[in-house]
């Protein structure tokens, strides 16, 4: 490179300047706790329908097309019966059915209040970002649900 070149800068500030951005205009609470609010009411909504269309009777859902093709068990199998049961009051048959849809439900339930709270009080929601590692440990415990419920040893886990 010689003297007589210079390297490229950043562009020069347009002249004369603009007028100042205005200042954002705070969201009214109503604002705010609609996209919280609609979320809640569509996941009631879909464990209504649920709950009073009963997954155990033929007809009404479709079946896992992993399970029609192989007859194995998919980390999901069981979910729809789990939701049904956890609708309708019972923890005991809805961890029977699936577990790892139950864990779903509850931290489903749990961002969605901090949500709801943090919005009703005017604070920003915290992004939650997980590192690689947590999706990698999230999928290898998914897939060793899956074996392991399709296993003799583990058919309590098998809805």
């Amino acid at each position: 490179m010689d003297a007589s070149s210079t390297p490229p800068g950043p562009a020069a500030a347009p002249w004369p300047p603009g007028p100042p951005a205005p200042a954002p205009v705070p969201a009214s609470r109503a604002r705010r706790l609609a996209a919280p609010a609609l979320t809640l009411a569509g996941a009631v909504a879909a464990f209504a329908y649920v709950g009073a269309v009963d997954p155990n009777e033929p007809g009404h859902y479709p079946v896992c097309p992993l399970f029609r093709l192989t007859g194995l068990l998919c980390p999901g199998c069981g979910g729809l019966r789990s939701a049904h049961a956890f609708a309708r009051g019972d923890l005991v048959t809805a961890l029977g059915d699936n577990a790892m849809a139950v864990a779903g439900y509850l931290v489903f339930a749990a961002f969605t209040a901090l949500w709801l709270l943090r919005a009703f009080r005017g604070r920003p929601v915290p992004r939650i970002v997980l590192r690689p590692g947590w999706w990698w440990a999230i999928g290898a415990l998914a897939l060793g649900f899956s074996i392991v419920r399709n296993l003799p040893i583990g058919s309590a886990l098998a809805p």
